[in-house]
C-alpha cells in the first residue's frame, strides 16, 4: 500500500487528473510551488524520473524530503532528482552549477539518461545534466501550436537549446527547420532527439552561434522564414553579447520581424517574472516597428502551471500573424 498523500498534493495531482490520463504524454508538472501550496518547491514527471526545484538557498528539508519519498512511491518513479535555482543562472561557475544540481539522485538509481513522450513525440532527458534537463515544459502547447502550423513552411528557432520546437516543426511537416543555439552540446542533443523521432536532420540547419549574430546575417542575405520561434533565456551571456529579455525584448524583436515572410509568423516568449505582460507587449509592439500585425497573446496558463491567488503569469507569450 503506498504512503499518503498530503491533501494539498493530491488536490494537485486531481487537478492534473486530464494529463495523467494522456497515453501520448508523461512529462507534466506535478506540483507548482505556491499555486498547489508548496511555496518553495516545483516538482516535474519525466517518464520514470521526478525532478524537485527548490526555490529556495536553504537544504532540502526533511518535510520536502518525506513528502518527494510519499509522491515518488505513488508515481512508481525510478530516482528523485533535486535542483537548487539561482535567482540567475547565466552568471554561474561550473563548480556553482554542480552544486546547485547534484549528478547522484536523492532517491533511487541512477539514469543518465530517459526517454519522455510529449504529444506523442519523444524527447531525451538527462536528469543528472545539471539545471536543465532537456525539455521546458511549460512550452508543451506552444510545441504543438509550432506544430500544427509548420506544415510545408520555413522555420527559424532561435535559442534552440535541445531543439524541441525544432522537433515539433519537423514532425508538423516543415519545409525546412534551422537550429541556432551558442552551445554546441545541446544542438547535439538536439539532433538525438531528431533522431528519436524519425526526422531527416540536416548538419547545415544545427547552427552553433550566437542568436543576435545570426539574426544579422540571415537579414545580410535577405533570407526569410514562414515561422520565426523567440525563446529566449531571461538572462544570456556569449561572446559578443548581454542579453537581459525585461531589458532586450525589443531590440531581439526588431532583428526577427525582418526576417519572417509576409504572411508568416513571429512566436516570440518570454519567461521571466520580473517583466510584466504590459511591459512585454509594449517591447514586441516596439521591435515589429511600422510593420503591419495581428497581435494574439495567450493569458491562460498550462493546465500544470497554475497561478497561485493574485499571481501575475511569470510566462508571456506573443504571436504576430505579418500581413502579407
Amino acid at each position: 500500500m503506498s504512503a499518503a498523500l498530503p491533501p494539498a498534493l493530491e488536490a494537485a495531482l486531481a487537478r492534473r487528473a486530464p494529463l495523467l490520463s494522456r497515453p501520448d504524454t508523461d512529462a507534466l508538472r506535478l506540483i507548482h510551488r505556491a499555486a498547489d501550496g508548496f511555496p518553495p518547491l516545483a516538482v516535474d514527471a519525466f517518464g520514470p524520473v521526478l525532478v524537485a526545484s527548490l526555490y529556495d538557498r536553504r537544504p532540502l528539508t526533511r518535510e520536502h524530503a518525506r513528502l518527494l519519498g510519499a509522491l515518488a512511491e505513488r508515481r512508481g518513479a525510478a530516482a528523485v532528482y533535486v535542483k537548487y535555482r539561482p535567482v540567475q543562472a547565466s552568471t554561474l561557475s561550473a563548480a556553482d552549477r554542480a552544486a546547485l544540481a547534484p549528478a547522484a539522485p536523492l532517491l533511487g538509481r541512477p539514469l543518465d539518461e530517459v526517454e519522455v513522450r510529449e504529444n506523442g513525440l519523444r524527447f531525451l532527458i538527462r536528469p543528472a545534466a545539471g539545471l536543465s534537463v532537456g525539455l521546458f515544459l511549460d512550452m508543451r502547447e506552444m510545441r504543438a501550436w509550432v506544430r500544427e502550423q509548420a506544415a510545408g513552411r520555413t522555420v527559424l528557432n532561435l535559442f534552440a537549446y535541445t531543439c524541441g520546437f525544432g522537433v515539433a516543426a519537423a514532425a508538423g511537416g516543415a519545409a525546412r527547420v534551422v537550429n541556432v543555439d551558442a552551445a554546441r552540446s545541446v544542438l547535439a542533443w538536439g539532433r538525438a532527439n531528431y533522431a528519436l523521432n524519425g526526422l531527416a536532420a540536416e548538419e547545415q540547419d544545427f547552427i552553433f552561434g550566437d542568436a543576435f549574430d545570426w539574426l544579422k546575417r540571415f537579414a545580410r542575405r535577405g533570407q526569410t522564414f514562414d515561422l520565426v520561434i523567440l525563446d529566449p533565456p531571461s538572462y544570456a551571456t556569449t561572446k559578443t553579447s548581454r542579453f537581459a529579455v525585461s531589458r532586450d525584448y525589443a531590440a531581439l524583436a526588431a532583428l526577427a520581424a525582418p526576417l519572417v515572410a509576409p504572411g508568416g509568423w513571429l512566436l516570440a516568449c518570454a519567461n521571466a517574472a520580473e517583466l510584466p505582460q504590459r511591459a512585454f507587449v509594449k517591447q514586441l509592439r516596439a521591435g515589429l516597428g511600422d510593420r503591419p500585425a495581428r497581435l494574439t497573446f495567450a493569458h491562460e496558463p498550462p493546465l500544470d502551471f497554475p497561478l497561485a491567488p493574485g499571481q501575475t503569469p511569470y510566462l508571456k507569450i506573443g504571436q504576430a500573424h505579418l500581413a502579407r
